[in-house]
Order: C-alpha cells, then sequence, then structure tokens
C-alpha cells in the first residue's frame, strides 16, 4: 500500500505517524512539507477528502495564524489558503493520504482509519 505523510521531523506526533508506519512495513513517501510546499489545488484536495474543511487544515495554534489574522470566524478560506500556500508553517500535521482516504493525525490514533487492518 502505497502511502504519503505530510511530515514536519520536528513535530513529535509526525514522527511517531511515521515510525507506526515504518513499523507496520508499509511503503511512505515523505513529503517535508516545509521544504517542498504543497500548492493551492493540493490543499484544497487534502482538506476536502480528510473531511476537516480548510480551517481544520490550518495550524491554528501557530503564533503567525493570530499575526496575520486568521483565527477570526468571518475569515475566508480563501484568504486561510493564500496564507498557507504562502507560509506553509500553517499547515497543521501531520496529514497520511493512503488508498483508504486522508486523515489529519491528530489525534494521532486518527491514523488507524487508513491503514490497513492488522
Amino acid at each position: 500500500m502505497q502511502i504519503t505523510l505530510y511530515h514536519n521531523a520536528r513535530c513529535s506526533t509526525s514522527r511517531n505517524i511515521l515510525a507506526l508506519l515504518r513499523e507496520r512495513g508499509l511503503d511512505v513517501t515523505i513529503i517535508e512539507y516545509l521544504k517542498t510546499p504543497p500548492d493551492r489545488v493540493t490543499l484544497q484536495g487534502l482538506a476536502e477528502a480528510s473531511g476537516v474543511g480548510i480551517r481544520g487544515l490550518l495550524r491554528a495554534k501557530e503564533a503567525l495564524a493570530g499575526e496575520l489574522g486568521l483565527t477570526a470566524p468571518d475569515v475566508s478560506e480563501d484568504r486561510i489558503l493564500d496564507a498557507m500556500v504562502a507560509n506553509p508553517v500553517l499547515l497543521n500535521r501531520p496529514i497520511v493520504v493512503t488508498p483508504l482516504g486522508v486523515r489529519l493525525c491528530r489525534p494521532p490514533a486518527c491514523v488507524e482509519e487508513v491503514l490497513p487492518a492488522v
């Protein structure tokens, strides 16, 4: 099973998800999104497929999100998307993509929903 992980090596949750995937012997493509940020279309697809929406993919506790005023309830999804494309640090993580679905793995146990049964 091919799996893609949008990963930040500095994030303990992301590291733990990667370790779990490797322990299970799964073929993982790692996208270090801070070095190779997803484009707008990819972000929209991830938001839709994961079921969390654009706001769900926003790392709201990131200081920059507050500085840019992105956490206000009246901020448009287009504005959030523009900010995430320009500043990939605003992307919440880890995001796992498998043939079974897409999950923002917060909490980490969500990853089980898109992995094959063990």
